[in-house]
């Protein structure tokens, strides 16, 4: 699929404005959780390892603790105290 996107002016004079575009949504898709990480990497057609090294480089963390993820930490812990079974 080809997508067209009209940049600023300011952003239009930046070095490769194209890839510059593209990085900001794929990265900001992963870290909304609306692309996984392989979605992403497919985006910049990179594999795992070299998306993983872009993560760093721009300081995404790979994964974020979110609230959900802790709720479902406090149910598994409830259920282990009391040695109820853990439903998903």
């Amino acid at each position: 699929m080809e997508i067209t996107v009209h940049l600023p002016d300011d952003l239009a004079q930046q070095a490769d404005p194209g890839r510059y575009a593209l990085e900001a949504l794929a990265l900001d898709g992963y870290r909304s959780g609306a692309f996984t990480q392989y979605q992403a990497a497919q985006v910049f057609g990179m594999g795992r390892l070299e998306f993983e090294a872009l993560l760093k480089q721009r300081n995404v963390r790979e994964y974020t603790y979110g609230v959900d993820d802790f709720e479902e930490d406090l149910r598994t812990a409830s259920a282990l105290k009391t040695g109820t079974a853990i439903v998903r």
